[in-house]
Order: C-alpha cells, then structure tokens, then sequence
C-alpha cells in the first residue's frame, strides 16, 4: 500500500459500481458527497468515467487528491463486475491509490438504512438461471454489518429457509419488521414474507451508500493495494484476470 496515508484524517474517498443495472460514482471530499447515478445497464464503459471526471470537476479537486477509491466488488452481473474491477485498476494505479472492496448487497442495505430507518434488511439481487444473490444484515451503529454469508442459491431453496428462521428465530428477528430490497425479490415475489417490506428505494446498489461503509473498511485497515483487488462473483465458475505482468 502506498506509504504516509494518514487514514485518521477526514478520507477523500471515490466510489464505483457498475455491478447491476445502475451505474453509479460518488465523491466524498470536506464534508460534502458529489454523486452521478444512471439506470444504463448496457453503456457501464461509456458513462463510468466521464461520470467519475464530473464528480472530480465538481467537487474541484483531481483524482491525485483522492485518498482511496472504493469499488462495488460484487455480486451481481459478470459483465458489471469487470468493468468496476477493471475500471477502479485503471484509476488506482495511475495515481498508486489503494482501494477497498464494498459488497452490492452492504450498499443496498445501507441505503435501506439510511433511507428507511431500517434495522434488518434482507438483499437480493436476480442472478439469472433460475438463482438468487442473498445477504441478510443488521444495523449497528447505522451501518450494514452481514449476518452468516452472503450466499447464491435457488429462491425455492431460500424461501425454505426463510420459513424455517422465522420458526426458529436463527437469523433475522421475523417477530420484528425487516426490509426487502433488491431484483430478486421482483423476479422471485414468492420471497417477501409476511414480516418483510418490499421497497424500490434500495432496489440497486449506489456508490454514494457506499462510502460510510468504505470509510469504516478503511479504519479497520481493508484497504490494500490494487494489486489485491478482489472482485467477488459468488459463483464458483468464473475467473478473474489481473493486468498483464501484475500477477
């Protein structure tokens, strides 16, 4: 990591996503937060960076300034998560910035948070074939902390879970409400419970509820190099490949 990064200080911090439907970037520096989002699935190459250069020029500062970059490690679209990873490796490594993975999952779940009030959040991101990206979190501190693994699964298999832990009271507290949020819900409505609240809110993950969970990553010392940059598919199938001659 590069030396002499006094994480202490308030954080200049870049965030990216690029993982599902939404492409999204967002620039926190003194206090305030720049954010672009935009529901382009197909032009995340496109709109990523001039995206990222409308954040810099608005918050007036240049990418050099920036302490680290955060960056939507997944899951979500195979496709999507290239272009961050890939995106953020560009970025990072022309101006020797470290960088910190955040979760699509986390970031829907902050949002639901921060928007709704919410102190349980079940996520779900449609994963195509027949399965579903999962994570249940808790809110502490007001922020999204991950109870068990985020997982993909059949959403048979899920909803059969879900009713066994509102038996059993082994995750989520289902006597209490909890929010629903994400395209697996919409694909697969079979999975809203009866102690859940569906809402389009935080239906895809953005980079601007990203950044307090980058801020608290980076304070218990995740960020790294982008060297170890590490995009997380959840499924097993699928390689990711670093910049040649940076194995």
């Amino acid at each position: 990591m590069p030396e002499n990064k006094d994480f202490s200080a308030p954080l200049s911090l870049l965030a990216l996503d690029t993982c599902t439907e939404f492409c999204s970037v967002a620039l926190q520096y003194q206090g305030q937060v720049f954010a672009r989002e935009a529901d382009a699935p197909r032009e995340h190459s496109q709109r990523l960076l001039p995206m990222v250069q409308e954040v810099l020029q608005e918050a007036g500062i240049a990418l050099s300034q920036v302490d680290v970059i955060a960056y939507g490690r997944g899951p979500g679209s195979f496709t999507g998560i290239r272009i961050c990873t890939s995106m953020t490796q560009g970025l990072a490594l022309g101006q020797d910035l470290p960088v910190v993975g955040i979760s699509t999952l986390a970031a829907m779940a902050q949002a639901a948070i921060e928007i709704k009030g919410a102190t349980q959040v079940a996520t779900a991101i449609d994963a195509r074939m027949g399965e579903i990206y999962y994570g249940e979190y808790l809110a502490v501190d007001g922020l999204a902390s991950l109870v068990g693994e985020e997982q993909v699964c059949a959403p048979e298999q899920k909803l059969s879970e879900l009713e066994a832990n509102a038996q059993d009271a082994s995750a989520l507290d289902f006597s209490a409400p909890i929010v629903a949020c994400g395209t697996g819900f919409d694909a697969y409505p079979a999975l809203v419970t009866e102690a859940m609240t569906l809402v389009e809110e935080a239906k895809f993950p953005l980079a601007r509820f990203m950044l307090p969970l980058a801020e608290a990553a980076i304070k218990a010392g995740q960020a790294t190099d982008v060297d170890q940059l590490k995009p997380v598919y959840l499924r097993d199938t699928v390689t990711w490949k670093k910049l040649p001659g940076r194995e």
